[in-house]
């Protein structure tokens, strides 16, 4: 494992199983403050495990999870480790703002709503802060005319801009994308990337699972390819999806390309 002294997420002998299937094998992953990774790989291989696993949407069988050195789920008890409250976690969750492939958005809220609900409920911000920063985001991802409207009045693409909004009203350290674009039909997707281009440019760090490769190239710092759980090879984008070393690692993008 690289040790980084400017690691934001340390990820540490991570495995997790579901059944007899062993889907994270022992895996060491580290990203940087202000770091975008870009995550591929086929289906099954892992990626979206990774990331439920470092915001303990899932719960490792192994290893451990470290964000800006604080320990996911668990606190340290001398030299073992113990789980922590919900309300701890949750607050630990608000650092890692996560975006899924769909949006979850709460049907029967506004949209400024549904981006004041966990400033509110998890954080403990005043109602009136917690709009002027709703307000703001939503004016970043060009949806301020749209607060009124309620998700089921939204294109798909407007959806998935009002799901980063949300997790950006957290102000979370670090932002987890789980194939943001996937859910959403082709002529919506540019409108998604750029919102996330803005981001990487701004010095968001990122982990974004995704088979966007043209987004990876341009807007990642580092790739990672993954295969049956653990990390097969990794490295600057142009490097890896031109020049890639590992003989898996070709296969995949020759099928992808």
């Amino acid at each position: 494992m690289r040790t980084e002294p400017n690691a934001i997420v340390q990820v540490r002998g991570l495995t997790k199983r579901f059944g007899e299937l062993e889907v994270l094998r022992s895996m060491d992953f580290e990203v940087n403050a202000k770091e975008v990774v870009c995550v591929l790989g086929p289906s099954g291989s892992g990626k979206s495990t990774l990331l439920r696993c470092i915001n303990h949407l899932e719960k490792p069988d192994g290893g451990i999870v470290v964000v800006d050195g604080e320990v996911i789920g668990f606190r340290r008890a001398g030299n073992a480790l113990q789980a922590i409250s919900k309300s701890r976690l949750a607050r630990q969750r608000s650092q890692l703002g996560m975006v899924f492939q769909r949006f979850n958005l709460f049907p029967h809220m506004t949209i400024l709503q549904n981006v004041t609900e966990g400033p509110i409920s998890v954080l403990g911000l005043n109602a009136n802060t917690a709009r002027e920063r709703a307000r703001a985001l939503l004016e970043r991802v060009g949806l301020s005319e749209k607060s009124n409207s309620y998700p089921n009045q939204l294109s798909g693409g407007q959806q998935q801009r009002v799901a980063i909004a949300r997790a950006l009203a957290m102000q979370p350290k670090v932002m987890l994308f789980d194939e943001p674009t996937s859910a959403l039909d082709p002529e919506l997707v540019g409108e998604v990337l750029e919102v996330m281009k803005d981001l990487a440019e701004a010095g968001m760090t990122m982990i974004i699972v995704t088979h966007e490769l043209s987004f990876a190239r341009e807007a990642a710092d580092r790739v990672v390819f993954m295969d049956n759980g653990v990390i097969v090879e990794e490295g600057p984008p142009a490097a890896l999806l031109e020049s890639p070393k590992n003989p898996r690692t070709r296969e995949f993008l020759a099928r992808v390309l």
